[in-house]
């Protein structure tokens, strides 16, 4: 009876020993009130937009210069302590949750944009500057920066370069590793790296692209060179309602095959466009089975004759219903209904897990099909929105994290659909990265071979695994363990997917 409750005592007594250890080997290298220890000031940290999953940190250190950044990074190496790194917390996998003996390495205070060359067409910004600040500082020169999450008001550029992060327009201006030219920052050593180059291509191995989307496993970001593009002259908006998800599914498909790449092309489903509109009414067909909004942007006259295109290859597709947005404040109203498709969720439900997987556009109604019986397998609501153009799925399972069931039930839920978009040929993340949140999904996606080939970059990087430990590449134990548990609970995985 009592060996349990001697186990925690020791385990507490052996993490506050640890805690006073690093503290006092910290404290130091940054200023007093950038080094955060207590319960109370760490809160805060235990978990990024996936709230589902908690964890405090053993400490939480602010650097204000990067000297100090490399110092704590020098210092927790020394120690052997793990270390995350981490922005504003917008990210959706759980790649910011700290590590119960690590620290959290927050870059909030390096929020300083450096320069913007409007010549070259780019800007150099510290890690910790928000999305949309980028493009609010380059538009007196005409310019902006494309990528655009649906957090941009509030997610950092060091996050984004972490998780690759796309938005509503990456179809036609692409992903953030498409728009970055330079990164800058430091290995888990202290080693200042820097990969890229202010030219259109770098020397070596393309180890940008391989940092891109490392989700903060192979060093810490403190600087990024991005570009920035012209602002269209124009830009007008298509809504077009559907009777059937398959129509609308298909329309997509009809859109791409006719040569037609839109500014944007994003699809909800009729829950999600109801929750949506009570929140920001945004003039949406609450009639419909699902929504498409097709943006075109570029000159006047490029936009009219894209519009006319697109509009056709709708109709015949089945569209019902199809609206333009007559100025930019209905085109600004109708996407401000997708930008806040999350916290519209969040006003109908006490919690939701948004997944983000990515399947070929021809499946995009089997997947709706596949997730409606689902919804009735788990006993749970699930609203669908996406980057329809791409296939880049987001399912937001509602559920309630009180209820240990739902929560469970919620974790099958996205794990099928998860492996279900895998069988249909797509894969486990599309933008969101795969943090904790999908470590078993990723046994499903790639072989043991696979794995051991991607934990061999993150050796080159990080040879004691201290950045970010426990994320995003599965261990060969946990993929054989989740294996044993599908057998177990008789859910055996689908027949075209690798086996265990």
């Amino acid at each position: 009876m009592n060996a349990p409750l001697a186990t925690l005592e020791a385990e507490h007594l052996q993490r506050a020993q640890r805690q006073a250890q690093v503290v006092a080997a910290l404290a130091p290298l940054v200023p007093a009130h950038a080094l955060l220890w207590h319960n109370e000031d760490v809160v805060p940290y235990e978990c990024d937009g996936l709230t589902a999953y908690r964890q405090r940190p053993l400490l939480v250190a602010l650097p204000e210069t990067y000297e100090q950044v490399q110092a704590v990074l020098k210092t927790c190496h020394a120690l052997g302590v793990p270390v995350v790194a981490r922005g504003a917390g917008t990210g959706l996998s759980g790649g910011a949750m700290p590590n119960a003996m690590g620290v959290t390495l927050s870059m909030a205070k390096f929020n300083n944009i450096l320069s913007v060359d409007p010549t070259s067409r780019t800007a150099v910004v510290q890690a910790g500057v928000r999305n949309l600040a980028i493009s609010e500082a380059a538009a007196p020169y005409g310019l902006y920066y494309a990528p655009d999450p649906s957090s941009q008001i509030a997610c950092t550029i060091g996050g984004n370069v972490a998780e690759n992060s796309g938005g509503v327009h990456c179809l036609k201006y692409g992903l953030t590793v498409h728009n970055v030219l330079k990164v800058k920052g430091f290995t888990i050593e202290g080693e200042a790296i820097e990969l890229g180059s202010d030219a259109l291509d770098a020397p070596g191995y393309d180890l940008l692209s391989v940092f891109i989307g490392s989700e903060g496993m192979l060093a810490v970001t403190t600087e990024v060179t991005v570009k920035l593009v012209p602002k269209p002259q124009l830009a007008r908006c298509i809504m077009a309602s559907f009777d059937d998800l398959r129509k609308a599914g298909d329309a997509v498909a009809a859109v791409i095959a006719a040569g037609i790449i839109p500014a944007g092309l994003e699809m909800m489903d009729k829950p999600m466009t109801a929750a949506v509109e009570d929140f920001v009414h945004a003039d949406y067909d609450l009639d419909a089975a699902a929504i498409l909004l097709c943006e075109s942007d570029g000159t006047p006259e490029e936009v009219a004759e894209e519009i006319e295109r697109m509009s056709a290859v709708l109709t015949a597709a089945g569209a019902t219903k199809i609206a333009v947005s007559r100025d930019e404040a209905q085109r600004l109203k109708f996407w401000s209904g997708r930008k806040n498709a999350f916290p519209a969720s969040g006003r109908i439900s006490p919690d939701y897990m948004c997944m983000d997987s990515t399947i070929p556009r021809k499946r995009l109604a089997d997947i709706l099909q596949a997730i409606a019986e689902m919804e009735i397998k788990y006993q749970l609501k699930c609203l669908n929105v996406f980057h329809a153009g791409d296939g880049n799925l987001h399912p937001l399972i509602l559920f309630d994290a009180n209820d240990p069931d739902q929560l469970h039930r919620c974790e099958l839920f996205g794990a099928d659909i998860l492996e279900t978009s895998v069988a249909m040929g797509g894969t486990v993340t599309g933008e969101h990265g795969v943090g904790v949140e999908k470590l078993n999904s990723m046994c499903v996606q790639f072989s043991p071979e696979e794995s051991e080939q991607m934990l061999g970059v993150k050796r080159a990087f990080d040879p004691q695994a201290l950045l970010n430990p426990g994320k995003v590449i599965p261990t060969l134990n946990r993929c054989a363990e989740y294996g044993k548990m599908l057998v177990r609970g008789g859910k055996i995985s689908h027949p075209d997917l690798p086996r265990f």
